[in-house]
């Protein structure tokens, strides 16, 4: 069976679910996790996502959480390594039928910043939220079961909504 990219309306019990898996990864991962943070459309009120967890997570050091990745298949994870984008250790759960996804840097990774950023500024710019609802709605119809389409179809909106959106971060937060 392939994995299907549907995207589902908001379900207001996504922060809950983040909430419940953030507690069993601090149990899990012991004093390696620094923080946990819910990233991702489930993670934006009223967005449609597809309805998989999106988990960051900032750890002490990559090598810690590599020791773990038993740890992490004892609650379900599958541990990919860097996944295609060095620094980042990406676990997903659930098989075809997935629940949730793990991404985890070292603390203070700009990646971090990068997910909050994009979390952030759609949660502050409801318009551009519903754009992005579009887009995903329509990759979805489009690359329904190929997850690199439907991918490739949100590229360019999530590519300049980021550039904007870390803009916007820097001059909300005052980071760099």
């Amino acid at each position: 069976m392939a994995r299907e990219m549907r995207v589902a309306p908001y379900d207001p019990a996504w922060p809950a679910r983040y909430e419940e898996e953030a507690h069993v990864l601090r149990e899990v991962l012991g004093d390696v996790l620094v923080r946990s943070h819910h990233v991702g459309s489930t993670s934006v009120p009223g967005l449609p996502a597809k309805p998989i967890i999106d988990i960051c997570l900032e750890v002490r050091s990559l090598e810690s959480l590599d020791e773990r990745d038993d740890r992490m298949r004892s609650i379900g994870y599958v541990p990919r390594g860097e996944f295609g984008i060095p620094g980042r250790r990406y676990y997903p759960k659930g098989g075809d039928d997935r629940t949730h996804h793990v991404h985890a840097y070292v603390a203070g990774d700009p990646n971090v910043e990068r997910h909050l950023a994009f979390r952030d500024y759609l949660r502050a710019h409801p318009g551009v939220a519903q754009a992005y609802a579009h887009v995903k709605q329509e990759a979805s119809v489009k690359h329904l079961t190929d997850s690199t389409g439907y991918q490739a179809y949100k590229h360019a909106f999530v590519v300049q909504t980021l550039e904007t959106a870390l803009a916007w971060a820097n001059s909300n937060y005052g980071t760099d």
